[in-house]
C-alpha cells in the first residue's frame, strides 16, 4: 500500500478542514512547496494535493502553487477540486500533476468520465468519491447526491477510471480512524485501484489499512499536520 501525504490548498495556502467546512480552517503555511519537499523526504510515494478554492467554486485558483509544487519534487501527484472540464483537466496535467481526480462531475455524468478517460487514459483520471453515511456528496461537500458511494464507485469503474479515491466526510479530519467498513465492501466490489481517505489518526489505523486486501493507498492529511504520525516512521 502507497501513502499520499495531502495538501490541501486555499489561496495558496496550505489549509485543513474539519469535515470539509470552510468554516472550519486551520492554516498551516504559506509554502506549500516546503510541505511537499517535507512530505517527500520524510518517504511519501504519491502527493494529495486539493484545490479546494476550485472544489468550492469550480474556479482553478491555485495552479501556480500546483505547477512549483510538482517542479520542485520528483515523487509524483494527483489534484483533485473543480475537475469539471477537460479544459480543467489539461490545464492540471500542463502544471505537472500525473494524475487527476474528478469528482462532482463524476456524480453528474458518468460519460463524461468515459470520455476523458478516452482522451487522457485511465491511469491519469480518478474518480473522487466522498460519503456520508453512504451517500454521495458534491460541490465541495454542500450538497448530497442521491448516489450510494457502492453505486458510483462501480459505475465509475465501469466508465474506465483507474483509481478511485474514497473519502469518508464523517471521519475527515476528525482523527477517529478510517470508516474500515465501508472500504471493506468497496474492495469487494472493486476491480481497480482503491485509495481510502479520512479519518487516519493513528500509525494503527494505517497498519491496518495495509492489512487490507489490495488497498492501493491512504491519504493521510491533519495527522500528519498535528504530528500524530510520523511519515518517516511509517
Amino acid at each position: 500500500m502507497i501513502v499520499l501525504p495531502a495538501i490541501d490548498l486555499m489561496d495558496g495556502q496550505v489549509v485543513r478542514l474539519r469535515q470539509g467546512k470552510a468554516s472550519e480552517k486551520t492554516i498551516y503555511s504559506n509554502d506549500p512547496v516546503a510541505f511537499a519537499k517535507k512530505w517527500e523526504d520524510e518517504g511519501g510515494d504519491f502527493l494529495h494535493i486539493v484545490d479546494l478554492d476550485a472544489a468550492f467554486t469550480g474556479v482553478q485558483r491555485n495552479l501556480d502553487a500546483v505547477k512549483q509544487i510538482a517542479s520542485a519534487i520528483s515523487i509524483p501527484c494527483e489534484l483533485g477540486g473543480g475537475m469539471r472540464s477537460e479544459t480543467a483537466i489539461q490545464r492540471a496535467l500542463d502544471a505537472g500533476v500525473t494524475r487527476v481526480v474528478i469528482g462532482t462531475r463524476a456524480a453528474e455524468s458518468l460519460d463524461f468520465v468515459a470520455e476523458m478517460v478516452a482522451k487522457f487514459g485511465s491511469e491519469k483520471i480518478a474518480v473522487g468519491i466522498d460519503a456520508k453515511n453512504g451517500q454521495v456528496s458534491v460541490k465541495g461537500w454542500t450538497e448530497l447526491s442521491s448516489l450510494t458511494a457502492l453505486d458510483l464507485a462501480q459505475r465509475a469503474e465501469a466508465a474506465g477510471a483507474g483509481t478511485i479515491i474514497y473519502t469518508d466526510i464523517a471521519t475527515d479530519g476528525m482523527l477517529e480512524g478510517p470508516n474500515f467498513a465501508h472500504i471493506e465492501k468497496l474492495l469487494g466490489v472493486l476491480k481497480c485501484q482503491l485509495i481510502a481517505s479520512g479519518g487516519v489518526s493513528s500509525a494503527e489505523d494505517v497498519r491496518r489499512l495495509a492489512a487490507m486486501p489490495n488497498l492501493y493507498g491512504a491519504i493521510i492529511g491533519k495527522a500528519l499536520y498535528d504530528g500524530k504520525i510520523s511519515l518517516r516512521d511509517l
